[in-house]
């Protein structure tokens, strides 16, 4: 029986499902959203939102540079930094415009992520369900961030597709209205004939 014990398993030992979910957690924050099974993603969520609870925690110290904290503050991000460094991997390799760039991502944690979440009580992720995989049929989805680097939040789909959805229905709407004037003529022409 597994009383009390959360979570799932993956049909992996402890050292592996740790393992499996620092890679998954170092490929969201380097990326900003990632693709896998959705059983991975909502556990993965679990995980990814307690990483950064431990930034957005610290407040201002989080992202203020490092010549203007006191000496009890940069102690207090020196050490949120080694707990997390403990578990995130600390650098990735991400593509910038063309070009393969190096990130620290526990930097990234503690002065992007934590400035982009301040105020905001949990619920940093989201998970978008993707369909099945052709292979094996698995269910995917797709886990991201809810606040862009902009600040503002993520819609899926990106600018062309809300473009695009903004035309169809005005031209779901310009085509009812044609029908409707066509029907109330051909009433009215009917009631005139008779």
């Amino acid at each position: 029986m597994r009383h009390r014990n959360a979570g799932r398993q993956f049909s992996r030992n402890t050292s592996h499902r740790k393992a499996m979910f620092r890679a998954l957690t170092a490929n969201l924050v380097a990326h900003e959203r990632i693709e896998t099974t959705d059983a991975k993603a909502k556990e993965l969520k679990r995980v990814a939102e307690r990483l950064i609870t431990h930034a957005v925690r610290l407040g201002e110290v989080a992202y203020t540079p490092q010549d203007k904290l006191s000496a009890a503050d940069k102690a207090k991000r020196q050490s949120a930094q080694a707990r997390m460094g403990r578990f995130l991997r600390r650098f990735a390799v991400v593509k910038q415009s063309g070009e393969d760039v190096k990130i620290d991502l526990v930097e990234k944690v503690f002065l992007d992520l934590a400035r982009r979440f301040k105020g905001r009580p949990g619920g940093y992720t989201r998970i978008i369900k993707l369909g099945h995989r052709r292979g094996d049929n698995a269910p995917m989805a797709l886990v991201e961030f809810v606040v862009e680097a902009t600040g503002e939040p993520h819609k899926p789909g990106g600018n062309k597709a809300q473009a695009e959805g903004a035309e169809k229905p005005a031209k779901k709407v310009a085509k009812k209205s044609e029908g409707t004037a066509k029907k109330a003529a051909k009433k009215t022409a009917k009631a005139a004939a008779t």
